[in-house]
């Protein structure tokens, strides 16, 4: 009772009484194991300087900063942070904390209608149009199996598959939440909480949840919490009724009250757009197309004598493969716009789009914190990547920059790729979240729209995009395209000429030389590029990488860094071999490379990383940067050891072998 009262009473503004309640709440030995006590003690720090009270709350804050084992540790540091309070300064933390400005301000009322402008199309023009091609691609395949097949029985066979694949998409759909729930329970551990549960943690969001299903009319989503200190939240299910809000502990670890609120409303936007039904259709319909492609293939390879009906069949079956891949761009290019209308409708049910900002640089932030913490990656974060808020593997760069922040325009530096680069767009096309920086750029002008201060001066940062070098940018971008995926281009170039000199010639083996030999050329080519000269690498840091706007995943720029390895990087866990490094300024995965190729990964992986994990060493390497920056070893040194990696060794050995190969083919 004292903590909900409390909570009460610190929501209602009697401050004083909240003080009173909670500090009586926090100094009850019996509640000092109770799950919400964290919750009190951050209730307490909010009410003592809502209460005047700041040298109580800063002396409570730093004494759980410094507690290693408490789950809110770093919650504190972080509102020391908003606090303006320059940690090194005051205490002893062990680990640095960000320090930004004051919060800018939310508007005077909610549910103001702001207009989206330009960063993306309409939500539902964009589902029709989706569906609509992808049912037509199926109608296609379909029509053209039907004209090219003479034998009922394979078309049956076809109809059967289809109809299959539509009532275990229908009964997929409708039973996958009951599904996800014994998932979410067995591996997650999930627990089932009631709104008031939700209330102690954030009394807005709470409210917003409220506001919202009575609004919409909707059932109140079933509230599940992870006991995960990686802040993430998500939504599943097939019908808006029957939604699931799930949300991580570290969400509330990282995030004040309304900019938690702001999360949830965001999800609760899927939820009112009925993205779950949206997007299980498109994804029905896309494995109908690759359904007919298998089959077609099959048919045309089978052993119907007609050959004249295998060549249409594999014909389909080519146009049908195009379909499917047509339609898995489609279905990627929905899920981004549906996540800019969740963002949207956060921000007018909210009317506090610098929350939903704020939030969203904190998350990245408490990724990357979290993920500096364990050696091992998250299975939540792995595992929900797709259903998550954000994109785990674009925090990177984004929670670096925030960790050591002064103000916004350090943080801005780093959105200039996700606004400018054009490997940034064409990266953006495999992912099912829109880059960080261009969903920022979005809330902040709806916060213009409203008429308040923006968190983050994004205004001076389409200032310096729009100096950016355009010709450094743009000029050999299509060229690097290219280059980028030569290796296969040169293939299916090869293919074409074999194909063209084969009937002159008579010699089918053409077929197979000349495609190796493309490919060893594009391999070479690639690898020369990738792979400059490093005899004269700089010496740098983690945040300057993370903020050069001309970063690319193909021309990798030679660095040497000091850094702490804290980990490993990959899922391989006890055997993986990409690493975790660490400096001052932030942390960047480092990838390895045996020259004995897997098992040399592997067998570095099982017997030496352990060793040097903790240690600090020297590094020479290529940066890259695509949806997540990265770093490509060359070396690695630490007191006792030096640890060659020889990324290229490789590419040049399959291009060397392939030529080879077909050279010893051809004669």
């Amino acid at each position: 009772m004292l903590l909900k009262d409390g909570l009460k009473a610190l929501s209602e503004q009697r401050y004083s009484e909240a003080v009173d309640l909670l500090e009586e709440y926090c100094q009850t030995p019996n509640n000092f194991n109770h799950p919400n006590y964290t919750q009190g003690q951050k209730a307490l720090i909010r009410a003592y300087y809502a209460n005047g009270q700041t040298e109580k709350a800063l002396a409570l804050c730093q004494e759980i900063a410094h507690d290693s084992k408490s789950q809110i540790s770093q919650w504190a540091k972080e509102y020391l942070k908003q606090q303006s309070v320059n940690l090194q300064s005051n205490s002893n933390v062990e680990e640095e904390s960000p320090k930004v400005a004051q919060k800018a301000a939310r508007a005077a009322q909610t549910g103001v209608k702001l207009v989206m402008g330009g960063f993306a199309g309409s939500l539902a023009l964009a589902s029709s149009v989706t569906i609509s091609l992808l049912f037509g691609m199926v109608l296609t395949a379909s029509f053209g199996v039907i004209f090219i097949l003479e034998s009922n029985e394979p078309l049956l066979g076809l109809m059967i598959s289809i109809g299959l694949t539509i009532i275990i998409s229908l009964a997929s759909f409708f039973i996958s939440p009951w599904i996800m729930d014994l998932i979410q329970t067995g591996l997650y551990r999930t627990r089932w909480v009631t709104l008031s549960e939700v209330r102690r943690y954030s009394p807005e969001s709470a409210e917003v949840i409220e506001r919202v299903c009575r609004e919409k009319r909707l059932k109140q989503p079933r509230l599940g919490i992870i006991l995960d200190e990686n802040p993430t939240a998500f939504t599943y299910g097939s019908l808006p009724n029957s939604a699931r809000l799930v949300f991580s502990q570290g969400l509330f670890t990282y995030l004040d009250d309304d900019e938690a609120a702001t999360v949830y409303a965001h999800e609760l936007g899927h939820i009112v757009h009925w993205d779950f039904a949206v997007m299980t259709v498109a994804a029905t319909l896309v494995q109908i197309t690759y359904l007919i492609y298998v089959f077609l293939n099959r048919f045309s390879r089978g052993g119907n004598d007609d050959n004249k009906i295998k060549s249409a069949a594999g014909q389909i079956a080519l146009v049908a493969y195009i379909f499917y891949l047509i339609g898995t761009y489609l279905i990627l290019y929905l899920s981004r716009t549906r996540e800019y209308y969740a963002d949207h409708f956060a921000a007018e049910t909210t009317g506090n789009p610098n929350g939903l900002s704020r939030a969203l640089v904190k998350i990245a932030y408490g990724l990357v914190e979290e993920g500096k913490r364990t050696e091992k990656p998250s299975q939540l974060i792995q595992g929900t990547r797709a259903l998550g808020i954000a994109d785990p593997k674009m925090a990177s760069s984004t929670g670096t920059a925030y960790r050591i922040a002064s103000d916004s325009s350090q943080l801005g530096k780093v959105f200039l790729w996700d606004m400018f680069n054009p490997w940034g767009w064409w990266m953006e096309l495999n992912s099912t979240h829109p880059l960080t920086g261009k969903r920022i750029r979005a809330l902040t002008t709806y916060a213009e729209h409203l008429g308040l201060d923006t968190e983050f001066d994004l205004a001076s940062v389409v200032r310096e995009g729009k100096g950016l070098n355009k010709t450094k940018l743009y000029g050999t971008f299509a060229l690097d395209l290219v280059l980028f995926n030569a290796p296969w281009l040169g293939l299916i170039l090869g293919l074409m000429i074999g194909g063209i000199l084969v009937n002159p010639t008579g010699m089918k083996v053409l077929l197979i030389s000349f495609p190796l030999w493309g490919f060893a050329i594009g391999m070479i080519a690639q690898t020369l590029i990738m792979y400059p000269n490093f005899g004269q690498a700089p010496k740098t840091d983690i945040l300057s990488l993370m903020s050069d706007p001309y970063a690319s995943p193909l021309r990798g720029r030679p660095v040497r860094l000091d850094c702490e390895l804290i980990g490993r990087g990959d899922a391989g866990y006890r055997f993986g071999s990409e690493l975790k490094l660490q400096d001052s300024t932030g942390m960047i995965f480092a990838r390895y490379a045996s020259r004995f190729g897997p098992l040399g990964n592997f067998l570095f992986g099982g017997t030496q990383v352990d060793k040097l994990i903790g240690s600090q060493v020297k590094t020479v390497a290529w940066f890259r940067r695509g949806i997540m920056p990265w770093v490509d070893l060359i070396s690695l040194k630490n007191s006792n050891v030096t640890v060659n990696s020889y990324p290229r060794f490789w590419k040049f050995i399959l291009g060397g072998l392939a030529f080879v190969i077909g050279v010893l083919i051809l004669t």
